[in-house]
């Protein structure tokens, strides 16, 4: 699960999105082969408690667990990351002191503000040492750039120490410019291009959501310098699949 290193290296990770909270979805995904899975707490129902349930789910296939947030409000931060999460997906980041706070909020001080408790992640009180060089070491703070202040601001918010990748989220930011889930319009483009370019300046990995699960779109994101990139979510996923098979199944008979 040495997901930080492999940003580190700015390594090739594709990874995916948990919105459903059955362990079996959890457990089925990450035995596919993904480097690394979102569960979803914004743009979905799962409650804290499942959250945690769906992270052992992970743990025991050794696939690291990232919790997209619903806000970057530290109490949440905190929570998700005494759950055990391997680290956070952070929305909204628009400024280079949203993306600070995140970072305080996942480690404890010196380095940051996280309070500190016992819970799962500290071994329910055993081994809380461990946790807190485990911390240092493992923990994967992802930035989301989904909004036109966050391109304008992308230079200063790639640069905070404790940020180890970006993730362009493609609908928001086509909202933002005014051209709502128009993901092929010049202006998105254009911004998707600029964070790209910055990313690339300044050595940070990072990628964008391919939400329809679609091989071709993948390739040509990973062949224009992209390198943490996160490919379909559960429900797209399954609709899109059982789409195309019944309209084959149709189509043959």
């Amino acid at each position: 699960m040495q997901l930080k290193s492999k940003l580190t290296r700015n390594a090739l990770t594709i990874g995916s999105w948990i919105t459903l909270g059955h362990p079996a979805i959890a457990e089925i995904m990450a035995a596919a082969g993904f480097d690394w899975l979102v569960l979803d707490t914004e743009h979905s129902v799962l409650e804290l408690s499942e959250v945690q349930m769906l992270i052992q789910v992970l743990d025991g296939q050794q696939c690291p667990a990232i919790v997209r947030l619903t806000s970057n409000h530290p109490d949440q931060i905190k929570r998700v990351m005494d759950a055990g999460a391997a680290g956070v997906m952070v929305p909204m980041v628009r400024t280079a002191a949203d993306a600070q706070a995140a970072v305080d909020a996942v480690y404890y001080p010196p380095r940051g503000r996280r309070g500190v408790g016992l819970a799962r992640a500290q071994g329910y009180g055993a081994r809380f040492q461990q946790y807190r060089h485990w911390l240092e070491d493992n923990a994967v703070i992802v930035v989301m750039i989904e909004h036109v202040d966050a391109v304008n601001a992308i230079d200063s918010i790639l640069s905070v120490p404790g940020v180890d990748a970006y993730i362009i989220g493609p609908y928001d930011l086509s909202g933002s410019l005014g051209r709502p889930g128009e993901l092929d319009h010049p202006d998105v483009e254009s911004a998707v291009e600029r964070v790209r370019e910055a990313g690339q300046r300044l050595a940070k990995p990072g990628g964008i959501h391919v939400v329809e699960p679609d091989p071709e779109a993948l390739r040509r994101h990973v062949d224009a310098g992209f390198n943490f990139l996160g490919y379909g979510l559960d429900i797209r996923i399954l609709d899109t699949l059982c789409r195309s098979h019944m309209q084959t199944i149709r189509d043959a008979l």
